[in-house]
C-alpha cells in the first residue's frame, strides 16, 4: 500500500525555525518529525512512501538523497584505482521506496493529494500530514477501513488540553487537573482512502473543506476513535515537549527497535 504524506506547507506556526527549513524536517531528537511519521508505517510494513512536496521541498530531498549514512551505520568502503570511491550499507535501517512529487509552492491539501493521483496504484492507500505522532495500531485502522466498506476513514483523537481545568462550587476550587484529555474528537490524521476519493479532489481543493466535508454529508466519511496517544508540532513549545520525550525515553509514538 502506498503512504501519502503531505509535505507541502509552509508552517507559519513555527516560523522562527521553517524560514530556511521546511516543517517536515524539524528535528526530534537528532531526526526529523518526518522521518519519525515514516518510521511509524514502515514499522507496520508500509514502506512505499509518496511525499507531497512544496515550500523547500529541494531540502526534503536533499536529506533523504544526499545523507551521509556512513556516520550512522556499518558500512564497506571500497576505492579504485583513479580515486573514486563506493560505500555500501552492511545493515541499512531504512528500506523505503520514496516518490518525491512536487505538488506546488502555494497548492492546498486537497490539491496536492489529487496531484499525485498518477502515482497510487491500488485501490485503498493511507494518507497522512508530516508533523504528527502516534501509538495507534496501523493494521487495526485498516482493518476497520475494510469493514466498512465507504470511501474514507479518519483517525479521531482526544487530545490533551493545553490548560489546567477547574471544578469550581460557589467560588472555591473543589478539583484542579493538570491538562486533562479533552472530551471532544478532533481530526488527527492517520488516514485510509479509496481512490475514489480523487473524484471528490481538485487541483485547488482543501482536503478538510471540500472533500471530507462533502464525503461526511453524504456518510461516506467514518471516524476510527483512537484513545490512544497522538499529538502534533504545531508550535516551539510542542517541539520543545516532542523532544523532552524523545530524551527521556517516554517516546509513546517509538514502535521500532
Amino acid at each position: 500500500m502506498k503512504v501519502i504524506l503531505l509535505c507541502g506547507g509552509k508552517g507559519m506556526r513555527l516560523a522562527e525555525h521553517t524560514a530556511t527549513l521546511p516543517k517536515p524536517l524539524i528535528e526530534i531528537g537528532g531526526r526529523p518529525i518526518l522521518w519519525h511519521v515514516m518510521k511509524i508505517y514502515a514499522h507496520y510494513g508500509y514502506r512505499d512512501f509518496v511525499l507531497c512536496l512544496g515550500y523547500l521541498g529541494e531540502k526534503v530531498k536533499e536529506y533523504f538523497i544526499r545523507r551521509d549514512d556512513w556516520r550512522e551505520e556499518d558500512c564497506v568502503l571500497e576505492t579504485d584505482a583513479s580515486g573514486g570511491q563506493r560505500v555500501e550499507r552492511l545493515r541499512p535501517s531504512e528500506q523505503w521506496r520514496i516518490t518525491f512529487a512536487d505538488t506546488g509552492l502555494e497548492t492546498d491539501t486537497g490539491g496536492r493529494l489529487k496531484r499525485v493521483e498518477p502515482y497510487v496504484d491500488g485501490e485503498v492507500f493511507f494518507v497522512n500530514y508530516s508533523d504528527g505522532l502516534s501509538d495507534l495500531d496501523l493494521h487495526a485502522l485498516l482493518q476497520f477501513h475494510q469493514s466498512h466498506g465507504k470511501i474514507a476513514t479518519l483517525t479521531a483523537v482526544r487530545p490533551l488540553s493545553p490548560f489546567g481545568m477547574l471544578n469550581i462550587a460557589d467560588g472555591r476550587v473543589t478539583q484542579f487537573v493538570e491538562k486533562p484529555r479533552m472530551d471532544t474528537w478532533i481530526n488527527g490524521g492517520f488516514f485510509v482512502f479509496h481512490r475514489r476519493i480523487f473524484d471528490y479532489l481538485t487541483l485547488h481543493a482543501n482536503l478538510e473543506r471540500d472533500a471530507l466535508a462533502r464525503l461526511a454529508a453524504e456518510g461516506e466519511l467514518m471516524a476510527y476513535q483512537h484513545d490512544g496517544y497522538w499529538t502534533c508540532m504545531d508550535t516551539h513549545k510542542d517541539m520543545v515537549t516532542l523532544n523532552q520525550l524523545w530524551e527521556s525515553g517516554a517516546a509513546f509514538w517509538k514502535k521500532w527497535e
